[in-house]
């Protein structure tokens, strides 16, 4: 068959020709990064679609622009607060889409800034970012990094706090619907507790879950299967496979690890653990909760960050 006009053209990426970039993950969430301490690079949807594409581009779950917060409208908005937030994280999802946050693309951009020459984080130091989530604060322990990811909330507080659900989630490979719990960290997440291993396994995330009511803004959706026991030396501990909007399975995700976390607490009762271990298809991350300012619980999310491999577009 011959190749039709569409399938021969050249990626939307070419007319970025001679971009340095690095490719990076966070336990397997991957991300194609771009530094642009001068602010002088647009990098549409289009493109970031094509540089993420795995068959004719770097491939990734989605792309990471390294710029000054003064040279954005949302960064200028954070530096008016937090005037300590010098880099934003300029995040688009696979497709293009902009994300609010990304949990392991947010120490995956600090291990980034650090490899680039651009910050000086010793170990034990921290550095302030500006997100379209709000501002977060990133510290380095060795190899690894640990972020204030800020507090949580339930998306749907009536139902949550009344039912300990608010939402049923239809996918390929589950028999029925599932009861599920919708919880913002700073960007949207639906929760499904199942109760094997072999649940987890036969879930198919090909296609996107069905969520009744999505939120506003869609959802990523996160199945979750609790240890047994639940809680060992005080540490609780879950595996999940998760969804992301935009993007479709992906190895790990942070703000999913969390919401996960916020999730079997809720349902474990008031004598679950405020630490945790999510086990993720890439790895391990870690999860804990702590009092943050005027009375708002916050979660730390803390793993690994790694570059891969950097180089120039032809």
């Amino acid at each position: 068959m011959d190749a039709t006009p569409a399938e021969t053209a050249e990626p939307t990426f070419r007319t970025l020709g001679g971009l340095r970039f690095s490719k990076g993950h966070g336990t397997g969430n991957d991300f194609v990064l771009i530094a642009d301490p001068d602010g002088i690079h647009t990098i549409d949807a289009g493109q970031v679609a094509a540089l993420c594409d795995r068959h004719r581009g770097i491939g990734g779950d989605g792309l990471i622009r390294a710029v000054p917060s003064r040279y954005l409208s949302e960064g200028r908005e954070l530096l008016g607060t937090s005037p300590e937030a010098e880099w934003f994280m300029d995040y688009r999802n696979g497709d293009g889409s902009l994300s609010e946050m990304c949990g392991n693309g947010v120490r995956v951009f600090v291990h980034f800034l650090r490899a680039e020459g651009l910050v000086d984080l010793p170990d034990g130091g921290s550095l302030t970012i500006g997100t379209r989530g709000g501002v977060k604060t990133v510290v380095r322990t060795g190899d690894n990094y640990a972020v204030d990811m800020g507090p949580w909330e339930f998306i749907f507080p009536g139902e949550a706090t009344a039912k300990a659900m608010d939402s049923l989630v239809t996918a390929d490979g589950l028999e029925v619907p599932r009861p599920a719990l919708s919880v913002s960290m700073g960007n949207p997440h639906t929760v499904v507790a199942l109760a094997e291993l072999s649940e987890l396994e036969a879930t198919r995330l090909f296609a996107a879950p069905k969520v009744d009511p999505v939120p506003a803004n869609g959802t990523n959706v996160e199945f979750v299967v609790p240890s047994e026991p639940l809680v060992h030396d005080g540490v609780g501990s879950v595996t999940m496979r998760v969804h992301e909007r935009g993007v479709g399975e992906t190895q790990s995700c942070g703000t999913g690890a969390c919401a996960a976390a916020v999730a079997i607490r809720h349902w474990a009762g008031a004598e679950a653990p405020d630490s945790w271990l999510v086990n993720v298809p890439g790895g391990v991350v870690g999860v804990k909760f702590f009092a943050g300012a005027a009375g708002h619980e916050h979660v730390e999310l803390s793993g690994p960050a790694v570059i891969v491999a950097s180089g120039t577009l032809s």
